[in-house]
């Protein structure tokens, strides 16, 4: 395997594999390795950026919590789970844009979970932007007592100041 590879947990690393398969990348081990890289930064994006934005990890999220949620996937996607409201979500999902085979991205503000969050599980929706998701790497909720419009709020921002960096990394090894 790789250096980069090999950094990653066994469980995710055929997830990496997949991902360059559909990346329109050259199906190669240097191909793997850009891959694998870009989800070491994604990873490490992530985890800075939720301890900015006062959040706390998870190991799992219950589909009836009525805060809100945001999860990173197995293959670096991001899917903001709103807080729960009137007995539905707001939910956004955001693929790592090297994919050709999910979305880039897909919103539903009347979503339900299906069941709850784990991690290592995918995320299933009885209604949702998408059915479900590759397997969860880690969840985060906002801390403190916030009301539905300021985990909104915060989730939000979480996930464009995530996106925008997730680009910034894609565009490192995406070849035009």
């Amino acid at each position: 395997m790789g250096e980069f590879l090999d950094q990653i947990p066994d469980s995710i690393q055929s997830h990496v594999k997949d991902i360059t398969k559909s990346s329109g990348l050259p199906d190669n081990d240097e191909s793997v390795e850009m891959i694998a890289q870009s989800w070491i930064e994604k990873k490490s994006v992530f985890e800075d950026k939720i301890a900015d934005m006062n959040m706390e990890e998870l190991d799992s999220f219950d589909k009836d919590d009525e805060r809100g949620a945001i999860a990173l996937t197995y293959s670096g996607s991001i899917v903001n789970i709103g807080p729960l409201v009137d007995e539905v979500r707001n939910v956004e999902y955001t693929s790592i844009g090297l994919r050709s085979d999910v979305p880039d991205s897909a919103d539903n503000n009347a979503s339900k979970l299906a069941g709850d969050v784990k991690i290592d599980d995918n995320i299933e929706f009885e209604v949702g932007p998408v059915k479900s998701t590759s397997p969860i790497f880690k969840i985060a909720v906002c801390k403190g007592d916030l009301s539905a419009e300021e985990q909104e709020e915060t989730l939000k921002e979480t996930t464009i100041a995530l996106s925008d960096e997730f680009a910034k990394i894609n565009s490192t090894i995406i070849v035009t």
